[in-house]
């Protein structure tokens, strides 16, 4: 899938006046199977914006939750130069229940569907889900990439969905549920228990079917993790990048950097974000998930500039 990710927002052909319905078919399927992760490497860092259409996400729950207020967010965030729009219909902050397949359907597909038809053919959408029923009518929709905090641990099937549609997969680190995945977490050594785990997911997916250049991995910054194990992870940024697949890194005002800067409000940890996508570009990670796209956008791409120089 991000073989064709070296284009940024900005560089996007505009989309055709017409033929909307073979764009939005056999478009999508092509452009799965065509791509491929490895191909990032080397190229710009990527900014992914996160839509949460949900009720009750820990940041902007219910801000989105409406079609129109769904699409603003998408102009806005393509105006700040985003890459990708993750698209979730499911809370997953610690201590947030489950959410139906076909609740997470009715949230997402309406706005992965518009998006197509009257936003942008060509953005990229990864919908954030653990669900392989979810997946799939959001892949038919239009969206490009499966998203999966539980790493292929939540169902095995959407493996053999990203296997069989030649989707990209990011697979996460986390423990347990939403629900319970803070409730006292240990670790003996973050960085490597979370890399193995890590490999793990990897050669599910590779079993599979999956392609190798399909994978992405994320460390899981704030799941199933305490403050020091976050810090751990991002001093050793480097070490994921190190195992060849491109890394996303989820920080965006999380609660961590809350503790450290004495803020309570995550509207308010923009700056602190900002911060680690910097320090990722440094280390070499490729994707950034976040809320505030165009203060990442800079931070990236200052970084990325500096690091070009060494």
């Amino acid at each position: 899938m991000f073989s064709n990710i070296n284009r940024r927002a900005g560089d996007r052909p505009v989309a055709p006046t017409s033929g909307m319905h073979t764009i939005l078919g056999d478009r999508h399927a092509d452009s799965r199977s065509a791509c491929g992760i490895h191909a990032i490497h080397g190229d710009k860092p990527l900014i992914m914006g996160i839509l949460n259409v949900t009720p009750d996400s820990f940041s902007d729950g219910g801000q989105f939750s409406g079609l129109d207020d769904a699409l603003q967010q998408v102009e806005l965030m393509l105006s700040e130069g985003v890459d990708i729009i993750d698209i979730g219909g499911e809370s997953t902050r610690p201590g947030s229940d489950p959410v139906a397949a076909s609740e997470q359907i009715q949230r997402v597909i309406p706005v992965i569907e518009a998006i197509r038809q009257s936003v942008s053919s060509d953005v990229l959408i990864s919908i954030d889900t653990t669900l392989s029923e979810v997946a799939k009518v959001a892949l038919d929709a239009g969206a490009n990439i499966i998203n999966d905090v539980s790493g292929g641990r939540g169902d095995a099937a959407i493996l053999t969905l990203a296997a069989q549609t030649g989707a990209s997969i990011i697979l996460m680190h986390s423990q347990g549920t939403p629900k319970t995945m803070q409730d006292n977490p240990y670790y003996e050594n973050v960085v490597q228990e979370v890399l193995d785990a890590l490999n793990e997911s990897i050669n599910a997916a590779l079993k599979a079917g999956v392609k190798k250049e399909a994978i992405a991995i994320d460390p899981g910054i704030g799941f199933a993790k305490r403050k020091q194990d976050n810090l751990d992870l991002l001093a050793h940024l480097d070490k994921f990048v190190a195992t060849g697949f491109p890394v996303l890194l989820g920080t965006s005002r999380k609660r961590f950097m809350g503790t450290i800067c004495d803020v309570a409000e995550p509207s308010d940890l923009v700056t602190a974000t900002a911060v680690t996508t910097a320090l990722g570009v440094m280390a070499g990670v490729q994707m950034f998930r976040v809320h505030d796209v165009k203060e990442n956008r800079q931070a990236a791409d200052v970084a990325w500039a500096i690091k070009q120089s060494r």
